[in-house]
This record gives C-alpha cells, sequence and structure tokens, in this order.
C-alpha cells in the first residue's frame, strides 16, 4: 500500500492533492491513503474562523470548504487528525471521528480506525501541562481562553489510547514524543532550528503523553508535524523489542519539505476507512467518566472490562459491516459570492455522533454545561464574553502555541542581533 503522509495542512487542501496526483504522473503509480498530522483547518464557512485559534492576518477561506459542500471530492481516501490551528467548533461535534467532508475522516480528539489491514490510530491536539488534567469544558462560541486551551491534549483521551492491546500499524500525534530526537541526527535539527536548542538540551520539546503512548503502543510507523521541518528517527524498543520509524514534516508551502511518500506492506484492497472493534469498546466503557467541566478527570470509576465490551461492541459493527455512518453536513456552506449567511440557532449535533453513540448504546454528551455538565443547549448567537472566564493563570492567554508565532520571534531576534553587528 502507497501512503502519503503530510505535515502542517493549513487548509490548502487543493495544493496537497495537486502534489500527489503529480507524483503519480511522473512515477505511474497510485498512492491508496493520504494520512495528515494537524492543522487540518477544517473551515466550512466564514462563521467557522470565530472557533479557529491563528492571528488574524492568516484567517483566510482556503479550499477546504468546496470539499464539505461537494464542489470537490477528496480524490484519495483521506485520514486526518487535529492540531492547534482547526476549525474546533466543527471537530468537537466530531469528537468521536468522523467523515469531515466526503472521503476525508477525522480520528476525533484521539481514535483509531482500520484502513485495509492495517490499523491506524491517533490524538489531536497539542500538550500543555496546565490542562493536562482538566475535562472537556470548551463549549463553542470559545472566549480569549477556551479557544486557545480547546486543542490542548486531555489526559481521558490518553488514558483511553493507553487502553490498547492489539498491535498498531501507524499513529498520528500533531506535537513530537518528548525525546524523540535522542534518536536521530539532533544536531542538524538543531542548526536547522537553533531556537529548539535549549528544550531539545533540556528534553522539554515535545509532548509528555506522547512519549508516554509511544513507549506503551510501539506502533511501526509514527507521524508528526507541528514544529515546521522535516526529521527522522527511529527508536528501538529494548534490546530484542519493535522499532518505531518516526517522521515530521513541515507546513504545506511550495519548497517545504510537507510530503513523503511510503510503501508499506499490506493485503490487497479493496481499501476503506472502517470501525475498530477495540478502540470503540474502549471508547464505550470510558464514556461513564468523560470529563466535561474543568475540574480534573477521575478514571477510578471507569470498569475495564474490555473484553465484555468487545462482544457486545462486535455485534453491533457485523450488523454494520464496520462501516462508519454516512457524512452530513449541519451548517450553511461558505459562498464566495454572499457575504452573510442564515444565523446558526443551536450548537449542531453532528447526525454521525448521534448515531455512534446510538450503536454504542451512550448518551449524547457534547452540549453538556462546561459548569455543571449537565446538558444544556448554548444559542450560537451568544457573545464570547457571556461564557464563563476560567482563571487566567490556569489558561494563560499569553500561551505560545503556534509555531509561527515562535520562528517569527527568533528571525526577529536574529535580524536585530544582526543590525547590532552591522
Amino acid at each position: 500500500m502507497k501512503i502519503a503522509i503530510e505535515g502542517c495542512m493549513h487548509g490548502d487542501l487543493d495544493i496537497v492533492y495537486k502534489t500527489i496526483q503529480h507524483h503519480e504522473q511522473i512515477h505511474n503509480t497510485k498512492i491508496d491513503l493520504l494520512l495528515c498530522c494537524g492543522d487540518f483547518q477544517a473551515v466550512r464557512n466564514e462563521k467557522d474562523m470565530d472557533s479557529l485559534s491563528v492571528p488574524n492576518r492568516y484567517k483566510e477561506m482556503k479550499s477546504f470548504w468546496k470539499y464539505y459542500s461537494g464542489q470537490e471530492v477528496a480524490p484519495i481516501p483521506t485520514i486526518f487528525i487535529g492540531g492547534n490551528h482547526e476549525a474546533s467548533n466543527y471537530l468537537w461535534e466530531l469528537y468521536y471521528g468522523g467523515w469531515a467532508a466526503t472521503n476525508i475522516y477525522f480520528l476525533g480528539c484521539a481514535g483509531v480506525v482500520k484502513f485495509g489491514n492495517l490499523r491506524i490510530g491517533g490524538l489531536s491536539g497539542i500538550y500543555k501541562k496546565q490542562d493536562y488534567r482538566s475535562g472537556h469544558y470548551e463549549r463553542p462560541p470559545y472566549n480569549a481562553n477556551t479557544i486557545r486551551s480547546v486543542y490542548h491534549v486531555r489526559e481521558y483521551d490518553v488514558q483511553k489510547l493507553m487502553q490498547l492491546e492489539e498491535p498498531l500499524d501507524i499513529f498520528l500525534s500533531h506535537d513530537w514524543p518528548v525525546g524523540i530526537t535522542d534518536y536521530g541526527d539532533s544536531q542538524a535539527l538543531m542548526r536547522q532550528k537553533p531556537h529548539f536548542v535549549q528544550e531539545i538540551e533540556t528534553r522539554t520539546l515535545g509532548s509528555k503523553p506522547a512519549a508516554l503512548l509511544l513507549e506503551k503502543l510501539k506502533p511501526r510507523y509514527w507521524f508528526s508535524a507541528h514544529l515546521h521541518c522535516k526529521f527522522a528517527a527511529a527508536v528501538q524498543h529494548g534490546d530484542d523489542g519493535p522499532v518505531t520509524k518516526f517522521l515530521a514534516l513541515d507546513k504545506c508551502i511550495r519548497g517545504k519539505k510537507f510530503l513523503q511518500i511510503i510503501d508499506i506492506e499490506s493485503e490487497p484492497g479493496p481499501f476503506e476507512v472502517l470501525y475498530d472493534e477495540e478502540w470503540l469498546a474502549i471508547t464505550r466503557k470510558f464514556n461513564s467518566v468523560f470529563p466535561l467541566t474543568g475540574r480534573n478527570a477521575d478514571f477510578r470509576s471507569a470498569e475495564m472490562n474490555i473484553q465484555e465490551s468487545r462482544e457486545w461492541v462486535r455485534k453491533k459493527l457485523e450488523e454494520r459491516q464496520f462501516k462508519p455512518f454516512e457524512f452530513v453536513r449541519t451548517v450553511p456552506v461558505y459562498n464566495p459570492s454572499q457575504r452573510s449567511f442564515d444565523p446558526i440557532p443551536e450548537i449542531p449535533q453532528n447526525p454521525q455522533t448521534l448515531s455512534l453513540l446510538e450503536l454504542l448504546g451512550l448518551p449524547y454528551l457534547l452540549d453538556s454545561s462546561p459548569i455543571t455538565g449537565e446538558r444544556t443547549k448554548i444559542p450560537a448567537s451568544q457573545a464570547p464574553s457571556d461564557l464563563p472566564t476560567f482563571d487566567s493563570e490556569e489558561i494563560p492567554i499569553d500561551d505560545i502555541d503556534d509555531i509561527d508565532e515562535i520562528e517569527e520571534m527568533a528571525e526577529a531576534k536574529a535580524d536585530e542581533h544582526t543590525r547590532e553587528e552591522a
């Protein structure tokens, strides 16, 4: 199976698909799957921009809306995770995973699916210590704090992934596992990115939860993005253990190393995205302790008899032949000739999510109050300032999540140093 790996998408689906099609023509080959490592920016309309955490100069309708509307269809199956630049309101609709557009599948905040005989898992977002143990308390419309904390990795989702026992072929994360630079050419990386030196030397570059998952899951391949550079490594798990091949890629800009084609041994097709039995069994068991407020999550009351849950889930999935529920649009689509649209009366409940929860016998919790955890409906017209504001020391507004900002600051500092020397 030929798989294309893409780094930070930044909404430029057209560029990625055209690059892949050019590769196919030049090499007379066919790519079977595209994997995207975050910053996908599944922006459907102008209103989604309110939930996109990027500086205003980067707020631009890219090309996803055309795929959401059906004007374009992804030419190859595409699976993506979330990063720190996303239409977080839309990804919250698909918290458990689902089709973001026809032939484009979101793995969810955490998730595992099968594609052919390959098992693919992923963790969305980036790690920030101050939010890690909190629940998923953010709800759209987001305020100045929650628009940045909503994409921070939560212990709840990591703990679900830590329950996996069956082998994974591929794992996706947006930020790198901390310590991964020990297994590649870190000297070359520090020459390329000198502002990473201190973090590499103090072993603070990357995600601690991702490192835990790497140690536990030991996938054959691990792909990441976020730091806007290409970096390869190979992790040997124990003296005679398996090897994980790690690869990080750059952001989607012409001339950058944002795309890699790899061959992975697999059974012959047809290839399609299918639900994973073990993952849905874990999801079913963990949903009873789904943390939906700012309080720390508590997993002690979760019953972890996954095998019993698997047998129940298997019967349900066999009825569907393990196929995910169909894509459904939930909001008006961007129209370049019309700069306004009818207001959305409430936070949409995505039919895919409702159908999956019904299949698993689980309640719908995504519109629960971020304070009490009880179900409530928040009007879309409510101003961000009307939502509760959390302690700014717990969720600092000036916390720099954006690698673009870091790079711009580093470049500005370098330019200033050059001017001083001149």
